[in-house]
């Protein structure tokens, strides 16, 4: 199992924000079992467990999702027994050091009416997963053009004093225009009304938005590896005196 962490403290809240998250401010959307937790699937499709070395938690998170089933964790190269990896993606997880927050006169907050937009806009841009709940998850913002939805950014994660700002994407047509940096600025600036601090994660492979988020602010904490594992049969539990 290998992470890199460009923090020098052995561990923080960031290291786990799923786990963080589901535990706390947002446990109401939370399917747990002992040590591993879930989305409800409509909201989100992550999955976390407390700690990736303890058995224990693989033995929980198999019961969460069955017989054949998987799971998106954090963190995982390599499945213990009773689990293999489907596939990976390297990741990199970016904090908030001098971001200029501000609010945008233009950005109008989206709820649940939006959603069948906000999935179109998703579709067609693929800035990551969205599903027909991920909305109630904290504060969506949207850019309209003659009426129609061009540009989002809203909140997904949130572990305690953090929140993780994602969906940010602009449909083509419409790139350039500085839209997706005037969303986050406004997203953040929403997160630190609260006391709050944003973070942000972004495929490694994706340097056009990594370098986005650092010029306007954004520094590296971490990189990290995002794995679908599927469970194939009894996770190995050592009983312990």
């Amino acid at each position: 199992m290998s992470v890199t962490t460009l923090d020098a403290r052995s561990s923080h809240i960031l290291d786990n924000p799923a786990w963080a998250a589901l535990t706390g401010p947002h446990a109401h959307f939370a399917e747990r079992i002992g040590r591993a937790a879930r989305y409800h699937q409509d909201v989100a499709p992550f999955y976390a467990v407390a700690d990736e070395d303890d058995p224990r938690a693989w033995t929980d998170l198999a019961t969460l999702v069955g017989p054949g089933g998987t799971a998106s964790v954090r963190g995982v190269t390599q499945a213990p027994q009773g689990w293999e990896v489907v596939r990976t993606g390297h990741g990199v997880q970016l904090v908030d050091t001098f971001v200029r927050a501000e609010p945008d006169a233009d950005a109008v907050r989206l709820g649940p009416d939006d959603v069948p937009e906000i999935l179109d806009l998703v579709a067609r841009t693929e800035p990551g997963p969205y599903l027909p709940r991920t909305v109630e998850l904290g504060t969506y913002l949207g850019i309209r053009h003659r009426g129609r939805l061009i540009a989002l950014a809203g909140e997904r994660l949130h572990p305690p004093g953090w929140t993780e700002i994602s969906a940010v994407c602009t449909d083509p047509g419409h790139r350039g225009r500085g839209l997706a940096t005037r969303l986050v600025r406004a997203v953040a600036a929403g997160i630190k009304e609260r006391g709050e601090r944003p973070f942000l994660h972004a495929a490694a492979s994706n340097a056009n938005a990594i370098g986005l988020y650092e010029s306007i602010g954004f520094t590296l904490r971490r990189r990290t590896v995002f794995s679908l594992v599927r469970h194939t049969g009894a996770a190995a539990l050592e009983e312990t005196a």
